[in-house]
């Protein structure tokens, strides 16, 4: 009896050891992508050059831009298809922290918070010119008025849900008359040009854009003390990923060596101007 027992025991053992491997498999990402034969990409088709909608095309050949071409590049990496899922931002990073998408690429900024909360690529579309970074779009004339964190606390601000941006509100300023968020950047932008608000914290290399082409509104020379100079970043779950996340980073840097994104910058800037379309 004790022998049969002993046997039944090593038989519970065998499976639980078994089962254990199995659960770890299905936890690898890269196989599961493998196996279902394509990848999916959590986006926000609305920030040019990166993503943006071409409407005289359907399904997803209507999602272009440089973030589009690096899916479509790691998904050839894979051998896989690329299938695009366009979210509001806020939810492609909830999408791709909880494990509901295979990667996120959508201009993403680094952050601790972000780091924590998901796998982080190395950087791309990485732009060390020291008079850019993060902070203020305002009205033209009153930069003065709106040029610290300290007086910002006086303004209604606003910025778009999610962001980095967001976090460096909670970080620097941490109260104000008013704090908006909103689902685009653009929508910011047009809430300072309405009188909606005083501030929209941005990029500020797409705030002064939107200021040359739009008009009436002005980057301070104030900047957030942060690191800007590590570009944009590709995100995957933060488990089950370190496989899937050691392929994006070799095409990243085939990529960035190679000077395709910038190619690929280039040629979508020039794309969304012939839709209408500003870019960021």
């Amino acid at each position: 009896m004790k022998r049969i027992i002993g046997l039944c025991m090593a038989a519970m053992l065998l499976l639980s050891l078994t089962g254990c491997g199995a659960k770890a498999e299905e936890k690898d990402r890269l196989a599961q992508i493998k196996e279902k034969g394509y990848i999916e990409m959590a986006t926000e088709p609305y920030w040019a050059p990166n993503e943006f909608i071409d409407s005289s095309k359907s399904g997803d050949e209507q999602y272009v831009g440089m973030d589009i071409e690096i899916g479509k590049a790691i998904a050839k990496k894979l051998g896989v298809e690329l299938k695009i899922v366009p979210l509001e931002f806020s939810a492609v990073l909830s999408g791709v922290a909880e494990g509901k998408y295979d990667m996120a690429i959508s201009a993403l900024a680094y952050s601790e918070e972000r780091a924590a909360a998901m796998n982080m690529s190395i950087g791309y579309n990485i732009n060390q010119d020291e008079g850019n970074g993060y902070g203020f779009l305002v009205r033209a004339g009153e930069e003065d008025k709106w040029n610290s964190a300290e007086a910002a606390r006086e303004a209604v601000i606003v910025t778009q849900s999610g962001s980095v941006q967001e976090g460096f509100y909670k970080e620097f300023i941490g109260e104000c008359k008013e704090l908006k968020l909103v689902s685009s950047m653009t929508d910011g932008y047009l809430a300072v040009a309405e009188g909606k608000a005083d501030i929209c914290i941005t990029d500020c290399t797409s705030g002064k854009l939107y200021a040359d082409a739009n008009g009436g509104l002005a980057i301070p020379e104030f900047r957030f003390d942060v690191n800007t100079d590590n570009g944009a970043r590709v995100a995957c779950p933060p488990e089950g990923t370190d496989s899937l996340m050691e392929v994006i980073n070799e095409v990243l840097d085939e990529l960035n060596k190679s000077g395709q994104i910038d190619a690929w910058k280039a040629e979508y800037t020039a794309y969304a101007k012939t839709l209408g379309i500003e870019t960021n």
